[in-house]
């Protein structure tokens, strides 16, 4: 007896008729009087009330319907979902924390790509779970997963050619690549950050932030060595719930410098609302924020110098400066910066150390021969020698 089900199934392969009589499992014997078993399937094809397709050569046979396994795998169910979207966002978390800048900027991998890598995973294994009818692994899930790292290439590449190009983004390293501290400062493998050609300065920071405000001091006084600075005035963190209430500080939010050496970005929050910080005034800035300060206000304040050099949280501890805080002293902050200008007293040796580093990164950043900077700035060879030297400025 001919299989029928068989003969539809090798018809919707485009197998001609003689290839089709010949299949064992259809199970067609004819006569040896019909001649060409072919042309005798055909015939009783027709007669069985069957209605023919053509296969070729102007018309592609129809397909065999699909089962409802076949169905059910293309369907976007949850499971086909799961397998689009994990590697979807897998690639796109690791090419973002490979290249925070420009790919990690519109979303970043830590934490926002890493959170939803780990959501988009609960749910693939989730509905892997509860999957109880049909295969777990199939082409189409293959071809599914596949387009889902494709897609995570996509959007990478989409981001990063629009971050970079379009935008001007800078390309920053992974902070996995971030040189080992030294003294509280790293250096970051890539090009200078520079504004005219002059190495630029980077403050990230806020008012009501004790840590800030006891930084500020030694980010000023180099300021002060490389040009004339304008706009900054002294004043106090917060008070509660802020420890070390009433640091003194010098405020840098409206900082300028007039200076033929450096150039200055300040993004200092100096509103009434603890914790707060202001948002990045350009993708420089954003993409440097983004790339290596993700402790949010615990990495505050946040330094750079010519993109290369950086620091993040406190310079030094903010109780070293607690004598002159407002509580105990009325006329604390003024005092503190008349130590600091003149480079006497107990406030000027906590903040000298730190001054001193920021200026010999800033004198390694021009290019400039020390001797000529330590001259042009009156800056004394012997409390600097042994800060040259650790930044390879001087043998």
């Amino acid at each position: 007896m001919v299989d029928w089900d068989r003969v539809e199934e090798l018809r919707a392969k485009g197998r001609d008729w003689s290839e089709i009589a010949a299949d064992p499992k259809v199970g067609f014997h004819p006569d040896a009087s019909a001649g060409d078993p072919g042309r005798a399937l055909r015939a009783l094809y027709r007669r069985s009330g069957h209605r023919e397709r053509a296969a070729h050569p102007s018309e592609a046979p129809t397909p065999a319907p699909r089962t409802s396994k076949e169905a059910t795998e293309h369907r976007w169910t949850l499971t086909r979902l799961g397998y689009l979207l994990v590697p979807l966002v897998a690639v796109w978390f690791v090419i973002a924390y490979l290249v925070p800048s420009p790919v990690g900027l519109v979303v970043p991998a830590i934490p926002y790509l890493a959170l939803a890598l780990a959501v988009v995973a609960f749910v693939l294994i989730y509905a892997l779970w509860r999957r109880t009818e049909g295969p777990r692994w199939s082409k189409v899930y293959r071809n599914t997963l596949v387009g889902g790292v494709a897609l995570g290439l996509v959007v990478s590449g989409l981001i990063g050619l629009s971050g970079g190009v379009i935008f001007g983004c800078p390309y920053l390293p992974s902070s996995a690549s971030v040189g080992s501290s030294y003294q509280g400062w790293s250096t970051i493998p890539t090009s200078a950050w520079k504004e005219g050609g002059l190495p630029v300065v980077f403050y990230y920071a806020g008012t009501w932030c004790p840590y800030c405000s006891a930084s500020s001091w030694a980010v000023w006084k180099a300021l002060t060595e490389f040009g004339s600075v304008s706009g900054n005035h002294t004043g106090y963190s917060f008070s509660y719930p802020e420890p070390y209430a009433y640091t003194p500080e010098m405020v840098l939010s409206n900082a300028h410098i007039s200076s033929s050496t450096i150039a200055l970005e300040v993004n200092e929050y100096d509103g009434s609302t603890d914790g707060q910080l202001s948002g990045a005034a350009n993708c420089y800035q954003q993409a440097y924020i983004t790339a290596y300060d993700m402790c949010s206000t615990c990495g505050v304040p946040f330094l750079v110098l010519n993109g290369q050099y950086m620091h993040v949280g406190s310079l030094y501890d903010p109780a070293n400066l607690s004598q002159w805080n407002r509580t105990n002293n009325a006329n604390g902050a003024q005092a503190v910066a008349n130590s600091v200008s003149s480079e006497t007293g107990a406030p000027w040796q906590t903040v000298q150390g730190q001054a001193w580093w920021i200026m010999a990164f800033l004198v390694r950043a021009t290019g400039q021969p020390v001797p000529h900077l330590a001259s042009q700035y009156s800056w004394s060879s012997t409390t600097t020698r042994s800060v040259w030297h650790d930044v390879n400025l001087t043998s």
